[in-house]
């Protein structure tokens, strides 16, 4: 499952981010409406985790965008805001589930499978491949002529990133934001996923992560 957690406590959302993950889902954050306007505008997600109190606005007001432009993720909103009232007007918004704050892990992810379930007539995103190299959205798992690639998560996201453009230039910054959910103060981070990648493919493969000098990275065919 690929969950946007929308969340402005640092504190809460990495422990949301690292307990998802370790249960084999792909995560992504952001700390405020606007950036989580900027991930659903470039990329495609099973569920949001989402809060109310954040520093530019109500999550409440991007459910009901979502909901207003025919947009049907499933929505849990996990907020401290706990009273009837503030769970009417989660739902009234366009929330399927509502949480509140303090709250317990394992059931943040047992809610999730329970809308993932409910929504499950929505068309499956679409396998993505460049020649040898593919990536199956469904199993979030990466192959290499149909062999699998045995790959920690944000290296999988790598390849889904830069499948989605074969043989385009992205920026440090773009594959950080990418990956994390912002940029990264050291490039180390980046370079650590890109050399786990090109480890991974064996000697002579028919694709490659080259370096564009000053520019970025991009995914060629050889």
């Amino acid at each position: 499952m690929h969950i946007l957690i929308v969340e402005d406590e640092r504190p809460i959302a990495e422990n949301l981010y690292d307990f998802l993950e370790g249960c084999g889902h792909r995560c992504d954050f952001a700390p405020t409406l606007a950036a989580a306007n900027a991930l659903l505008g470039r990329d495609t997600f099973d569920a949001l985790v989402l809060d109310r109190c954040l520093p530019d606005g109500d999550g409440a007001q991007l459910a009901s965008r979502l909901r207003s432009t025919g947009n049907s993720v499933p929505i849990l909103m996990l907020t401290a805001r706990d009273t009837l009232d503030d769970k009417l007007a989660g739902f009234d918004a366009g929330a399927d589930d509502y949480l509140a704050k303090p709250f317990a892990l394992k059931e943040v992810e047992a809610r999730l499978q329970a809308l993932l379930r409910r929504a499950g007539g929505r068309t499956a995103a679409a396998r993505l491949a460049f020649g040898a190299l593919a990536f199956d959205p469904a199993a979030q798992t990466a192959t290499l002529d149909e062999a699998p690639l045995t790959l920690p998560p944000k290296a999988v996201r790598l390849v889904e990133i830069l499948l989605q453009q074969p043989q385009r230039v992205f920026s440090r910054r773009e594959l950080e934001v990418a990956i994390w959910g912002q940029a990264q103060e050291s490039s180390d981070n980046l370079r650590s996923v890109l050399h786990t990648l090109r480890k991974a493919l064996p000697a002579g493969a028919p694709v490659e992560i080259v370096n564009v000098h000053g520019l970025g990275y991009k995914l060629v065919g050889r």
